[in-house]
């Protein structure tokens, strides 16, 4: 294994705390992706789709913070 492979394994699997503005970026993220689950519930029948799609914008929450997590 490289070093560079095992640092960013390294970065992926360690915990980061949040720093100064971190937590209020994470909250404007969530805050306007709830805004689209809504729209999805609202526009959407109940369905595998739906939920498919509920899912993948969870997802994109948690990618987004991880972003701001590991690289700030």
């Amino acid at each position: 294994m490289t070093p560079e492979t095992e640092a960013e394994l390294r970065k992926r699997f360690t915990y980061h705390p949040p720093k100064d503005g971190q937590p209020e970026k994470y909250q404007k993220l969530r805050d306007h992706i709830h805004l689209s689950a809504v729209m999805v519930c609202q526009l959407c029948p109940d369905s595998r789709e739906r939920s498919l799609a509920l899912t993948k914008l969870e997802e994109a929450v948690m990618w987004a913070n991880a972003a701001i997590a590991r690289n700030e």
